[in-house]
């Protein structure tokens, strides 16, 4: 009965699944080389080196990595991991993971196996990263912890192997033992002697009652079939240049010697360094003789302190010999370098260099050889996920069509009401009015917008619920403080700057706005690198600023929803002694950085321009400015690839599109006499209103025909629809924003003359301080959203918690600006 009830289950799922055309979630296969090729990369130092660095050196991409992890997986395993998987994804690298174990082998339970597997379907899930395990490397040697233990090393390998084949990673197991002349390797780590009767009885597989070279140094410790997807050797060169000191330790490295002729090959031949001969060799044992691709990781030791062979003849000599070996040897799909300077027991402890690419000269022989080997695959040969993919998902939208839409609606409506109902207002009530003297110097309305605009950043940043957040995320309509923040700031260089020169002359001017430029540079590096050195801090989130989750709204779509960007890459490298030249430019050009503070670079590189800028518009050729600016503009939006830098905030506001905000301020704030003059004019005044009026009409035109059912002639019936995607984007700055921030700022700023005097009653005191200390406010929301980030198990989605934080963090910021707390060093 049992059985025909479990028939009948599997012909209705077989069945079903048919029937719904695979409706069911198919996992994807593993991918592997084609079978005339080869993966090849390093294994790499992480601590001082990464992708990026080896990548550069040798002037290719390659096809994979790899890396060595702590088992079980801890903390620090889990973030090593986490970190090279972003890495390699970066050039669509496969990662050959070796997962070492750092507790005895009979220690590890089902449970770490399963907490592999979760992180490693993790990182699956999110980058798309094909992985090799490769667990406990060279378990037949000495040297390891977790060697020479064939039935606890078995145990742990399938344990580990059937939590991975049985979850959805498509991570591969690799088992890969050392090269075995010299086996059993003596009694160097003192771990014959420990040895259990049961792997004595396993590792004598002659039955002659002893452990000697006569035995098998591979078939103890293979863990079957089942359990294994590839097989793989460890084979290096350790400069010792004869056969029968192929791994004695006690035999003295003197010399730097080029590898013998043909030593590789007989490697392969298992006929190197054997005292007794073996019955077959490796490659067709374990890779022909059970199916399976073979993993080669290998490289040649050179020491400095030696006299001998140069180190291109030593390494390329060796390099070579790999390459001709495994031209017959198609199984070889895979083949890793070792890429460390490291103490050497086989060198007597001295600093060995292992390395294929320190040198530019071996760099680019090592290119070339691989180049004109044909079995060789170069990167990217999986789905390429890289930092500015991670910058750019910073910008997720809100939400896209109609509910987003009529937000915009809907607030331009009111705004053009109120606007168009100002003038009435300011006649009725003139003692309203903003003071407006007509003098030179600061424009306290510009600078309340500035406080309004940088409290709703602050607020966007910390995210948490609350009514602060419902109003910045929606009632801004299609702005955003960011496109106000930059406008604004250009507005109000273009008013004081102006004063500077009147008050110092030109030159001192010019100097004190490259002053303000470095010291804007200064403090950015000096927030990233406090962010970072935070980072250490055990119980601060500091992974909610420097990491970004994707919401599956943003450029990657849907299918990127829940991957983690890693937005600090190569940020550890810089803790290296001496700090490779890759991360240390990588940090100078804000490349790397928490996200809430990306658009601090946009105002630095602007910066650097302010004083050509005006001194082009203190000549009259403001016209000329405008031109160049919309000239950038357009060519950007033709060529949206286009970067001139690859820093952090370019991916989320492309300095070509987003300087076009920042001159339009800079010409608006120098001339902002003659501006607010033309527009109050009787002309202006109608030519304004007809204007502002219109907009706001023709939204609500299509908002109406979309929600009646009718064609908003002339335009088409998926206007409304279509509006927001295709006029509205931020990244861009799409007309329909551009037009939105002069909408805004013309009717904000008319409202705040005519309501001057409640508005600056009731908010004044709050806003304008904020506003005129609103690049100091800015800095400081980093260390806000750290802070309540840190602090666990809060529901900080509820609407009153969201209040009461909001409300305090905006105090807090009142505060600090009033008390003047460090304005001598953050720019305001």
């Amino acid at each position: 009965m049992s059985r025909t009830f479990t028939r009948l289950v599997t012909f209705v799922v077989v069945a079903g699944t048919l029937l719904l055309g695979g409706a069911l979630p198919v996992q994807a296969a593993p991918i592997t080389p084609a079978s005339d090729r080869a993966w090849y990369g390093p294994d790499l130092d992480w601590g001082s080196d990464a992708p990026d660095g080896y990548a550069g050196r040798l002037g290719a991409t390659p096809s994979s990595y790899g890396v060595e992890v702590d088992y079980p997986i801890d903390g620090a395993a889990r973030k090593q991991l986490l970190r090279s998987t972003r890495a390699a994804a970066a050039q669509g690298a496969t990662l050959v993971v070796s997962l070492e174990p750092d507790v005895a082998l009979r220690t590890l339970t089902a449970a770490d196996a399963r907490h592999a597997n979760d992180l490693l379907e993790q990182v699956h899930q999110q980058y798309r990263t094909q992985v090799l395990v490769r667990f406990a490397p060279q378990m037949n040697g000495t040297w390891v912890r977790w060697g020479q233990q064939p039935t606890q090393y078995v145990a742990a390998f399938r344990a580990l192997a059937k939590a991975v084949h049985g979850g959805s990673s498509d991570a591969l197991m690799v088992w890969s033992p050392s090269y075995g002349a010299g086996y059993p390797f003596g009694q160097s780590a003192g771990r014959l002697q420990d040895l259990s009767a049961t792997d004595t009885a396993k590792l004598d597989t002659n039955g002659d009652g002893q452990l000697t070279a006569a035995d098998d140094p591979y078939e103890p410790y293979w863990p079957g079939d089942a359990s294994v997807d590839w097989v793989g050797m460890s084979m290096y060169y350790f400069g010792k240049g004869k056969a029968t000191e192929a791994a004695g330790r006690d035999v003295p490295l003197t010399s730097n010697d080029v590898p013998e002729s043909g030593e590789v090959a007989a490697r392969f031949a298992e006929t190197w360094g054997y005292q007794q001969p073996q019955q077959s060799d490796f490659y067709t044992r374990f890779a022909q003789g059970h199916d399976r691709p073979m993993l080669l990781d290998t490289g040649a030791l050179y020491d400095h302190s030696l006299r001998g062979a140069d180190e291109l003849a030593v390494k390329q000599g060796w390099w070579r010999q790999v390459f001709s070996a495994i031209q017959d040897r198609p199984l070889v799909r895979g083949v890793t370098f070792l890429e460390t300077n490291r103490r050497e027991p086989e060198a007597g402890n001295r600093v060995a260099d292992w390395r294929d690419t320190a040198v530019p000269g071996i760099a680019g022989s090592l290119r070339t050889d691989l180049q004109q080997t044909d079995r060789f695959v170069s990167g990217p040969v999986t789905e390429r996920i890289t930092p500015q993919d991670g910058n750019a998902a910073t910008n997720q939208q809100l939400d896209t069509g109609g509910d987003q839409m009529a937000w915009i609606v809907w607030l331009a409506a009111g705004l053009a009401a109120v606007f168009l109902l100002s003038g009435l207002f300011g006649r009725l009530l003139p003692s309203w009015r903003y003071p407006d003297d007509g003098k030179p110097g600061r424009d306290l309305r510009l600078d309340l917008f500035r406080g309004f605009i940088i409290l709703a950043v602050v607020i966007t940043h910390i995210e948490i619920g609350g009514p602060y957040s419902h109003l910045t995320l929606h009632a801004v309509g299609a702005i955003t403080g960011a496109e106000m923040f930059v406008f604004l700031s250009g507005m109000v260089l273009g008013m004081t700057y102006p004063l500077a020169v009147r008050k110092f002359g030109e030159w001192v001017a010019a100097v004190g706005a490259f002053k303000r430029a470095r010291k804007q540079y200064v403090v950015t590096l000096v927030v990233i690198a406090v962010v970072f050195a935070l980072s250490f801090v055990p119980f601060l989130n500091t992974d909610a600023i420097t990491t970004f989750t994707d919401r599956g709204t943003g450029t990657g779509g849907v299918g990127a929803e829940g991957r983690v960007y890693d937005l600090y890459p190569n940020a550890m490298q810089l803790l290296a002694y001496p700090p490779p030249w890759f991360a240390i430019r990588q940090f100078l050009l804000l490349e790397m950085g928490p996200w809430p503070f990306n658009i601090m670079g946009l105002f630095v590189v602007l910066s650097l321009f302010i004083p050509l800028l005006l001194w082009v518009i203190r000549r009259g050729f403001w016209w000329a400015v405008l031109v160049v600016s919309w000239a950038l503009y357009v060519f950007q939006a033709l060529n949206p690839d286009f970067a001139p830098l690859q820093s952090q905030f370019n991916a989320v506001f492309p300095l070509l599109t987003w300087q076009v905000v920042f001159t339009h301020g800079l010409v608006l704030g120098y001339y902002r006499r003659q501006v607010v003059g033309a527009l109050t004019s009787r002309v202006g005044k109608v030519l304004i209103g007809i204007a502002i009026g219109g907009y706001a009409a023709f939204l609500v035109y299509v908002w109406a025909a979309n929600h009646a059912g009718f064609t908003p002639t002339p335009f088409p019936a998926s206007m409304y629809d279509d509006l927001y995607n295709t006029a509205y984007q931020r990244v861009d700055l799409q007309w329909g924003r551009l037009v939105d921030i002069a909408f805004f700022a013309i009717v904000s700023y008319a409202i705040l003359t005519v309501f001057w005097k409640p508005i600056a009653a009731a908010i004044g005191w709050l806003w304008i301080p904020i506003g005129q200390a609103s690049l100091y406010v800015f800095v400081w929301q980093v260390f806000f959203a750290l802070a309540i980030a840190s602090i666990p198990g809060v529901p900080w989605g509820d609407f009153w918690i969201g209040f009461v934080v909001h409300s305090a963090l905006i105090l807090l910021a009142w505060y600090m600006v009033r008390k003047k707390f460090l304005f001598s060093v953050i720019p305001r």
